[in-house]
Parts: C-alpha cells; sequence; structure tokens
C-alpha cells in the first residue's frame, strides 16, 4: 500500500516536469493544441497541457547567412562568380513557422535567387564600384519577399567578386591607362601655370628694370658659387638694352 503515494507523487512530478516550459528573453515558443495555433508564448516560465500541446523554439536575434558563390553573366557579358551574406531576423514567430516549413533555408534560397538576378542586369563596373546601391536592391527585394514569412531583412553585403584572370589584366590595363592619362594632364597643367607665371614676371620686369637689375645679379651669385669651375663675365643691364635698342631700330 505505501507504494500508492509514491507512484501519485512520481505521476504528478513527472505531469509538472512535462507542463513547464521555460523560454528565454532572445525566443519565442510557438504552442498548438490538438494542431491547432494557440499563439506564441514567452520570455519566462510557463504551462502547457502534456500531450495535448506542442510547442516549437523560435529564435529572435539576427541570423548571419552566407549566401553561397553564384555564377553571373553581367550586362555586358562579363562572367563572375559573386558571394554575398545576410543579416535578418524574426519579427513574427507565428508566421516564421507556420507559413514556411524552414525559414532560414528559404531565406537562403531567395537570396541566391534574387543575388544572381540583380547583378545580372549590372555591369561590372557597377558591381565593382557601386556595391552599396546594389546591396539596398538586393536588402529591398528579399525583405519583400521574406515578408510573410515574419522575416525582416537587415542588411545584405556583396562579399568577394571574382573574375576571369584575362579580364583582370584588361582592367588593370585600363586602369594604368588611366593614370598616364591624368598624369599627362596635370604636366600638361603645371606647364600651363608655369607659363602663365612667367609671362606676369616678365611684364613686372618690363615695367622696372631695376627688377631686371636684382634678378640679373641674382642669377651671377647662383652661377658663381663656391667650387665653381664657371667664369661669369658680367654685362651691363644698360649695354644689353642699347644692343636690344639698335636691333630694333
Amino acid at each position: 500500500m505505501w507504494l500508492t503515494p509514491v507512484i501519485i507523487f512520481a505521476a504528478v512530478g513527472l505531469f509538472l516536469a512535462s507542463a513547464i516550459r521555460v523560454v528565454r528573453e532572445y525566443e519565442r515558443g510557438v504552442v498548438f493544441r490538438l494542431g491547432r495555433l494557440i499563439g506564441a508564448k514567452g520570455p519566462g516560465l510557463f504551462f502547457i497541457i502534456p500531450i495535448v500541446d506542442s510547442m516549437v523554439r523560435v529564435d529572435l536575434r539576427t541570423i548571419t547567412l552566407d549566401v553561397p558563390p553564384q555564377e553571373v553573366i553581367t550586362q555586358d557579358n562579363v562572367p563572375a562568380n559573386v558571394n554575398a551574406v545576410v543579416y535578418f531576423r524574426v519579427m513574427d514567430s507565428q508566421a516564421a513557422v507556420v507559413e514556411v516549413l524552414d525559414y532560414i533555408e528559404a531565406t537562403r534560397q531567395i537570396s541566391m535567387t534574387t543575388l544572381r538576378s540583380v547583378l545580372g542586369r549590372a555591369e561590372l563596373d557597377e558591381i565593382l564600384g557601386e556595391r552599396e546601391k546594389l546591396n539596398r536592391q538586393l536588402q529591398e527585394i528579399i525583405d519583400e519577399h521574406t515578408d510573410p514569412w515574419g522575416i525582416k531583412v537587415i542588411t545584405v553585403e556583396i562579399k568577394d567578386v571574382k573574375i576571369p584572370t584575362d579580364m583582370q589584366r584588361a582592367i588593370a590595363a585600363q586602369a594604368e591607362a588611366e593614370r598616364d592619362r591624368r598624369s599627362k594632364i596635370i604636366h600638361a597643367q603645371a606647364e600651363l601655370q608655369a607659363a602663365e607665371k612667367l609671362g606676369q614676371a616678365a611684364d613686372i620686369m618690363n615695367r622696372s628694370p631695376g627688377a631686371l637689375q636684382l634678378r640679373y645679379l641674382e642669377t651671377l651669385s647662383d652661377i658663381a658659387a663656391e667650387n665653381s669651375s664657371t667664369v661669369v663675365f658680367p654685362v651691363p643691364i644698360d649695354l644689353l638694352a642699347l644692343l636690344q635698342k639698335g636691333t630694333q631700330d
């Protein structure tokens, strides 16, 4: 007879153990009663009816999803392998359980197809130089498709773009030619500025003979520096002026 209370207590303990559920702060428990959706519970401690109720845990933290490399033909017919990373989180735990079989795998598949579709409409220069714009397009399209599943796509980032070796050489040659073009333009601009300054200096010296005389003496001092083997014969500026005037006459 003494076994009866023990059995009763064991049954009650087993019942309570199977009825008590604890859900963490970053989780929700989606409860079904005889197959029908009851709702999401948590966080904290709550009870369910054993055998009658079942619970599915859903993680509400941000999930980092690595999209495998996709073969893409750009709009300018350049083959490339592109991979990306998607950051998303569950906003509606009930929809994530009821509306889709596996919301993580479904998000991965829609990310792969969207990546091929969006980058296939872009040129290679746009993929390499305008990633921010493409990232926003990818995020908006993927978020639109996953919204019925209770998924919020936070951001999408294109990680790496691999192109054929011959195309890399062509891009490098193009970049080198662009650098040469910029170098020549800068050199030409420097020559133009130097010519303008020399013209201004010549005008000033024409208006002030004393300035020309000082410049002449400064040049002589530079030539006749210490330990120099150059012999300098100074010619008066007035004589040069007379010679120039005689030539004009």
